[in-house]
């Protein structure tokens, strides 16, 4: 990989991670509504993300005799991918906005279908 990658520290505009990671392993891909249970969306594509998994699974099994690069090369698998995600929503944003701006109604289906991409995301990340 090159040595120009992007690396987490350039989307968080900052050189140190000050909070650990760690994940539930009883969490899955629900997220929990008052009493009701309810599937996320999918952030991704289906294809895009087997693409992601597939170079995951890739970097991984080179860690054992380069340890050292693999986590640099996840560092920057994990860092484009949340540049993409950031891109899908600021995107989705801008395109409301502009109908916004313009004067047009957006439809409260819409607006619903983007609240859902937003929950989806945030219950995940907090689920991390």
């Amino acid at each position: 990989m090159n040595d120009e990658r992007l690396t987490t520290a350039d989307i968080a505009e900052t050189d140190d991670a000050q909070t650990p990671m760690s994940r539930d392993p009883g969490t899955d891909d629900r997220s929990r509504d008052g009493d009701r249970e309810q599937t996320l969306e999918p952030l991704l594509e289906e294809q895009r993300a087997e693409g992601l998994r597939e170079r995951w699974h890739t970097l991984q099994s080179r860690f054992v005799d380069e340890p050292r690069d693999t986590v640099a090369d996840a560092d920057a698998l994990v860092a484009e991918l949340l540049q993409e995600l950031a891109g899908t929503f600021s995107s989705a944003r801008a395109d409301l906005e502009r109908q916004w701006t313009a004067g047009d109604d957006v439809s409260t289906e819409d607006l619903r279908l983007a609240l859902q991409r937003y929950r989806s995301f945030f219950e995940r990340l907090l689920n991390v």
